[in-house]
């Protein structure tokens, strides 16, 4: 009787590890199918022009900002904004969501370096200060921020 308890039980851990990899391997294989339909459609994915793309004859896509940038300017906005709780990082993510709404990345990358260019002294600074395009760049930029801030933080 101990010997047919043994093999049962033996019978059932195989069964119950034949199970795990068959349950593992169909995972891995939904993951895996996922993964490559995300990757063909892709290219089919939506596009809009915006101002900065349109002289340049090209299609932006519509959300354009790399994790990267989302991700620093989250971390410096829930800086000015008390610390990184989880309010903040809610409140700054919605920032940089509406931004992206209004301002293609082109444009709030090249509104931010020039922004932190024109910080620079002397000649060097000069060039960023003195330019109709960037104070152009700033003045939208400035806009799409403040906009964002009425829509994300509540006063």
């Amino acid at each position: 009787m101990i010997n047919s308890t043994r093999i049962e039980l033996s019978n059932a851990n195989m069964n119950q590890t034949r199970y795990t990899k068959l349950l593992t391997l169909s995972f891995s294989l939904l993951l895996t199918a996922c993964a490559a339909q995300k990757e063909a459609a892709a290219p089919a994915a939506q596009t809009e022009e915006t101002p900065a793309t349109e002289a340049a004859g090209a299609a932006a896509p519509i959300n354009d900002y790399p994790t990267r940038d989302r991700v620093e300017y989250v971390l410096e906005c829930a800086a000015k904004h008390g610390g990184l709780g989880y309010i903040s990082q809610i409140n700054c993510g919605c920032k940089i969501d509406k931004i992206a709404e209004q301002l293609p990345f082109v444009d709030y990358e090249a509104a931010r370096t020039f922004g932190q260019m024109q910080k620079t002294v002397g000649e060097a600074g000069a060039m960023f200060r003195g330019q109709k395009q960037a104070k152009d760049l700033k003045t939208r930029y400035k806009e799409a921020e403040d906009a964002a801030e009425k829509a994300c933080f509540v006063k």
